[in-house]
C-alpha cells in the first residue's frame, strides 16, 4: 500500500514538473537560431526575432564602418566584397586626383611661360609644356581629370550607400523563413491550358 502511493505522489509529482516546464516555455531554437518560448503565438515567436535582429541596427553600422553591418548579419564573405568596392572607387579617385594636380601645374607653368619650373613639371606633360600649341591639350586633359573626380566620389557615395542597403536588407530577411504561416511545395500538376503534365510550385499561406 505504502509503495502504491508513493508511485502515485512520484507520478503526480513528475507531471506537476512537466507541467510547470510547459507553462514556463520550454526553450528552443526558431530555424534563425535563435531562442523562442514553446506556448508562445506564431505572431509572438516572429516579434522575437525581430527585436533580437534589428535592422535598423545593420543599417546604423554599416553607415558607420562599412562591412559592420554584415558581420552583425554574420554574413562575412560580404565583407572583402565591400572593402573591395570602396577600395576601388577610392583608388579610383586617387589616381584622378594626382593626375588632376599634375595637369593643373603643368597648364600653369604653361601659360605663365615660367621656364624655371619646366623640370617641376611631370615628365610625361613636359612635351606640351614646350610646345606653343600644347596649352589647350594641357586644359582640356586638367578639366577631364576634374570631371573623374567628381565621378570617382559619386561612385564612392553610392558603393557606401548600397553596403547599407544590403545590411538592412539582409537583416529584415533574417526572420523571412521564421513564419509558420507560410509552405513551399513542389507538386507534380496537369495544365489543362497546355494539356500537359509538370512540375508546379505551390507557396502557400495557411
Amino acid at each position: 500500500m505504502t509503495k502504491k502511493i508513493l508511485h502515485s505522489f512520484f507520478l503526480i509529482g513528475l507531471l506537476l514538473i512537466v507541467f510547470n516546464n510547459r507553462a514556463r516555455g520550454q526553450v528552443i531554437r526558431d530555424s534563425a537560431g535563435r531562442r523562442i518560448e514553446v506556448g508562445t503565438t506564431p505572431d509572438q515567436k516572429i516579434d522575437s526575432v525581430l527585436n533580437t535582429h534589428s535592422p535598423r541596427k545593420a543599417a546604423i553600422r554599416s553607415a558607420i564602418i562599412p562591412g559592420w553591418g554584415q558581420a552583425y548579419n554574420k554574413k562575412y564573405w560580404k565583407i572583402p566584397i565591400v572593402y573591395a568596392a570602396l577600395g576601388t572607387s577610392a583608388y579610383v579617385f586617387y589616381y584622378n586626383l594626382t593626375w588632376y594636380k599634375r595637369c593643373r601645374y603643368a597648364y600653369t607653368v604653361a601659360v605663365t611661360d615660367d621656364v624655371a619650373h619646366y623640370d617641376d613639371v611631370y615628365i610625361k606633360l613636359q612635351p606640351f609644356v614646350k610646345n606653343p600649341n600644347g596649352e589647350g591639350t594641357l586644359k582640356i586633359y586638367r578639366n577631364d581629370y576634374r570631371r573623374y573626380i567628381d565621378y570617382s566620389v559619386v561612385a564612392f557615395v553610392l558603393l557606401w550607400g548600397l553596403n547599407v542597403v544590403d545590411a538592412t536588407v539582409d537583416a529584415h530577411l533574417k526572420s523571412f523563413d521564421v513564419s509558420p504561416d507560410l509552405s513551399f511545395q513542389i507538386k507534380p500538376g496537369y495544365s489543362e491550358l497546355g494539356n500537359t503534365h509538370g512540375i508546379s510550385l505551390v507557396l502557400a499561406f495557411k
